[in-house]
């Protein structure tokens, strides 16, 4: 696997558990959500983030609001969690619609439509999460830019705040055809890409490695799809 420094999600900069324990057992999440916990362990995933009561914090490209949830209640009323999505009619896809439910569900979450690359918000953020995205930056039909997104995460996080990144793990070096081809991209390289934005890379999270995964098939073929090989990197804002 490529990257190193990999750290235990109980290693300095992690987050206490109670509140995030308490976040992950709510009864409020929906049946269907607690049923990927296994597999997708946000209790030790935020614990490695760092995630405490009271963060403002940017979860990027939200989707149907899994990890919304839990950052909701992990940070509590006193916190706040912006959903990133893109401007009406910037795609296709009903990203509105599918994190109304997880919205609805938090008063501490808002809805915040925005050009990822010139995204901006109300305060200065304590956190900008992403999970399974960022691999998507670097689909050419989707009409991002990796470097302009990872300069707006900066500039929008306080000095010391946290970019943490999920994605599905490529093979060493895997060239960028990947990304659409799979929806995988090399850890290696995302590394790079954000110390570019003047991130400090802090360590990496095991949680989500699985070795059986050889990191040749598409995410979404069912030989692996839901077991993939992921990566969850930390990175700082200096300061």
């Amino acid at each position: 696997m490529s990257g190193g420094d990999a750290m235990p999600a109980e290693a300095a900069g992690a987050a206490s558990s109670a509140h995030i324990a308490a976040a992950v057992a709510s009864e409020a999440r929906p049946a269907e959500d607690r049923a990927r916990d296994a597999a997708r362990k946000p209790a030790e995933i935020l614990a490695f983030a760092g995630v405490e009561p009271g963060d403002k914090i940017a979860d990027l490209i939200p989707g149907g609001g899994y990890f919304t949830r839990v950052l909701a209640g992990a940070v509590g009323a006193n916190g706040r969690v912006y959903a990133v999505i893109p401007p009406a009619g910037a795609s296709e896809m009903d990203w509105a619609g599918m994190i109304a439910p997880a919205a609805a569900a938090h008063a501490n979450v808002t809805v915040h439509p925005q050009n990822y690359m010139q995204m901006t918000f109300p305060e200065p953020l304590d956190m900008v999460f992403t999970a399974q995205n960022y691999h998507d930056m670097h689909i050419a039909r989707y009409g991002m830019n990796a470097g302009q997104i990872n300069q707006a995460a900066f500039d929008a996080l306080k000095p010391g705040g946290v970019y943490l990144i999920i994605d599905h793990s490529a093979v060493d070096g895997a060239d960028m055809s990947v990304p659409e081809a799979l929806h995988r991209i090399d850890q290696a390289f995302v590394r790079a890409e954000v110390e570019a934005a003047g991130f400090v890379y802090e360590g990496a999270s095991e949680v989500l490695r699985n070795p059986d995964d050889p990191r040749t098939a598409n995410v979404f073929d069912p030989v692996i799809r839901g077991r993939t090989d992921q990566f969850v990197l930390r990175f700082r804002k200096p300061g």
